[in-house]
């Protein structure tokens, strides 16, 4: 009986229980059901606010007035959004693990070899010369990002390792910045509206069409940058080690350049300027499970879901019946966190 009752109260297999729950794959486990949580809470809050209890059933019926109401709510506008939220937040923090790998260097993100600088320039761009239509701003926003990439690339290959690419990120985003100016100072009272709410980052324009084109490609492309974590494990090691290991470097460089400015610039194009969720939510997830990609990629996808679900329910919920632009809830928290990173770094 005492060996029976101290078993029962031994604290080790609680211990046992929570180390469980500390491994990758528990922790991946967690993300995913916080996520969910997360989906549900943000889909009922709003202006109209969806009782919980209901939730579930309404996209399949809806008996009274008041449940078709939400209803309409839900399906056209909530869910959309939700799930556009998350598919966006998994991808910029997948780049952003990806670009991290790369140049092996938490303080990266894509913005850093000129694909967010790009996407700005191409949409501003539409948005002075073309007038903002969206079957415009979206394509040049997308051929902006793609161009600003492949030119940093082929100017920042002239030097060895990844030094050339980020001068050359350098001067695009400098290059990009001056000509949106430029374009800024062109462009007429209406248009700089238009501006100032595209640089400040929404999901308003989530649609169920959207959806059907963004998440395929986010998927595939997203997929492809996953396949590549033995060679982002093997860069931490150095370039010269992860050359010996028998990884193409230089296919390696380009290909993940590329996928990153695939998967970034047409989100870019649809959501507007966004930042700090891939600089932010890779390095927490580093700083709690560590470097090895296998468990960094899967985990940072869906933190950046989280991440980037939960700031766009806060922009949603904090100035009702308005919102506040999905950019600046992530810049007030990610601008910090970046200036903790750099102390950190200093330390």
């Amino acid at each position: 009986m005492t060996s029976v009752t101290s078993t029962l109260t031994s604290p080790a297999p609680m211990a046992a229980k929570i180390a469980r729950w500390r491994t990758p794959a528990g922790v991946l486990t967690a993300l995913i059901a916080v996520l969910v949580l997360l989906m549900l809470l943000s889909a009922s809050s709003g202006a109209m606010h969806i009782p919980l209890s209901v939730l579930p059933g309404l996209p399949f019926s809806a008996e009274g007035p008041d449940e078709a109401l939400w209803r309409s709510v839900l399906m056209d506008v909530r869910l959309p959004r939700v799930l556009f939220a998350a598919l966006a937040g998994a991808a910029l923090a997948l780049s952003g693990a990806a670009m991290q790998a790369l140049f092996r260097n938490p303080l990266a993100e894509p913005g850093l070899i000129g694909i967010s600088a790009g996407g700005a320039l191409g949409a501003v761009g539409a948005i002075v010369l073309g007038g903002g239509a969206f079957i415009v701003l979206a394509p040049a926003a997308f051929v902006g990002s793609l161009v600003a990439t492949i030119a940093a690339y082929h100017l920042g290959r002239r030097y060895p390792g990844m030094a050339g690419l980020l001068l050359a990120g350098v001067a695009i985003n400098a290059i990009c910045g001056a000509l949106v100016g430029l374009f800024t100072y062109l462009a007429d009272d209406n248009q700089l509206r238009s501006l100032t709410f595209w640089n400040m980052g929404s999901l308003a324009g989530a649609s169920w069409p959207l959806l059907a084109g963004l998440a395929p490609w986010t998927l595939i492309v997203g997929a492809l940058i996953a396949r590549d974590w033995r060679a982002m494990n093997a860069l931490l090691l150095g370039e010269r080690e992860a050359l010996h290991l028998g990884f193409p470097l230089k296919a390696v460089r380009r290909r993940l350049i590329l996928l990153t400015a695939l998967l970034v610039g047409p989100l870019v194009a649809a959501t507007g300027a966004i930042g700090f969720v891939g600089l932010v939510v890779p390095h927490l997830v580093r700083l709690a499970l560590g470097a090895d990609h296998r468990w960094l990629l899967p985990n940072s996808v869906v933190a950046g879901a989280i991440a980037l679900t939960l700031a766009d329910w806060l922009a949603r919920i904090a100035v009702i019946p308005a919102e506040l632009p999905i950019g600046i809830v992530t810049s007030l928290v990610g601008g910090p966190f970046f200036l903790w990173l750099l102390a950190q770094r200093r330390h």
